[in-house]
């Protein structure tokens, strides 16, 4: 179990992560979600990583960040470049790790003001 320093005001910042869930400003999720500083989608539609499809990659499109941090679980595994082509077309970033590195680098953008999509699935 993890737990990082909130600072509220800076936007949706994760709290904490363990096995089966993440807490954003003392909302625990316990599915697969999206966290951006701005809003968290409760629930992402991939059941695991390796249901990932290339609509996935395409509501993340649609959200218009600077970069996404995929959180693939206990640990990390690459999607095939076929299903994040779209996000490279759009010159959007794409970092892949396991899902507690990528909640802690999730914050660390998003206190730099970074426009950050955390794409996770549960640990």
């Amino acid at each position: 179990m993890k737990f990082i320093l909130d600072d509220t005001s800076a936007g949706h910042v994760i709290q904490r992560y363990d096995q089966g869930e993440v807490t954003v400003r003392g909302v625990i999720y316990k599915d697969n979600c999206i966290v951006l500083p701005d809003q968290v989608i409760p629930t992402w539609r991939p059941s695991d990583f390796f249901d990932l499809k290339a609509e996935d990659f395409s509501l993340l499109l649609e959200l218009t960040p600077e970069i996404v941090i995929l959180g693939t679980g206990a640990t990390q595994h690459f999607p095939h470049p076929s299903l994040t082509e779209p996000l490279m077309q759009h010159r959007i970033g794409l970092e892949v790790m396991a899902t507690s590195a990528a909640c802690r680098t999730y914050n660390i953008l998003m206190a730099e003001g970074r426009r950050v999509a955390a794409a996770l699935f549960m640990i």
